[in-house]
């Protein structure tokens, strides 16, 4: 069924010709956008992963059937892209919670982890361990020392994020070509 689906998909995808690209132009675009997409799990400004989907949905439509890559390829893809934001949008907040803070603080992690987005690239790991700080401050009314040891918390968790969404970039890329090689 799900065969049958993703081929009327990819015929419906097919005016727009791109079968008739060369293998080599199809592999160069692939790749250029792979580096692109490891490049974006870098740097959080890029969508790494959507990135990382998108090539192996280009391959697949300029090179057709014969491009290698299954329709379960983009289900595997899309889990991974899925798991790897959500890890990455909460690990602040783990990190706080991990540390002993309160939910005052794990708030003020997710918070100012996205404030900071704003902020690039300081605001990244100031914004959890700022927003972390003050909520555990303000709200829960704690002392200095647990507040920054919560704030510190959710610095460690930001990283921890970070280093998770690009270990997934790299299964994601390694996947994409393992596929397309047809190795699996």
């Amino acid at each position: 069924m799900w065969n049958d689906l993703f081929l009327a998909f990819e015929q419906a995808l097919a005016l727009v010709s791109w079968e008739s690209t060369g293998v080599a132009v199809a592999w160069i675009v692939t790749v250029s956008l792979i580096l692109a997409g490891l490049l974006g799990c870098l740097v959080p400004i890029l969508p790494g992963h959507l990135i990382l989907l998108i090539a192996a949905v280009a391959h697949r439509l300029m090179l057709g059937q014969e491009s290698g890559i299954h329709w379960w390829s983009f289900v595997v893809l899309v889990v991974l892209l899925t798991a790897s934001q959500a890890f990455e949008f909460f690990s602040g907040a783990a990190g706080t919670k991990w540390f002993g803070g309160s939910k005052w603080g794990a708030w003020g992690a997710l918070i100012g982890g996205i404030v900071g987005m704003f902020f690039f690239p300081f605001g990244l790991i100031l914004g959890p361990l700022i927003g972390a700080l003050l909520f555990e401050k303000l709200f829960a009314k704690k002392e200095n020392t647990p507040a920054i040891v919560s704030g510190v918390g959710s610095v460690l968790g930001t990283v921890a994020g970070m280093i998770v969404k690009l270990a997934v970039g790299v299964v994601m890329a390694v996947w994409i070509v393992i596929d397309a090689l047809e190795w699996v």
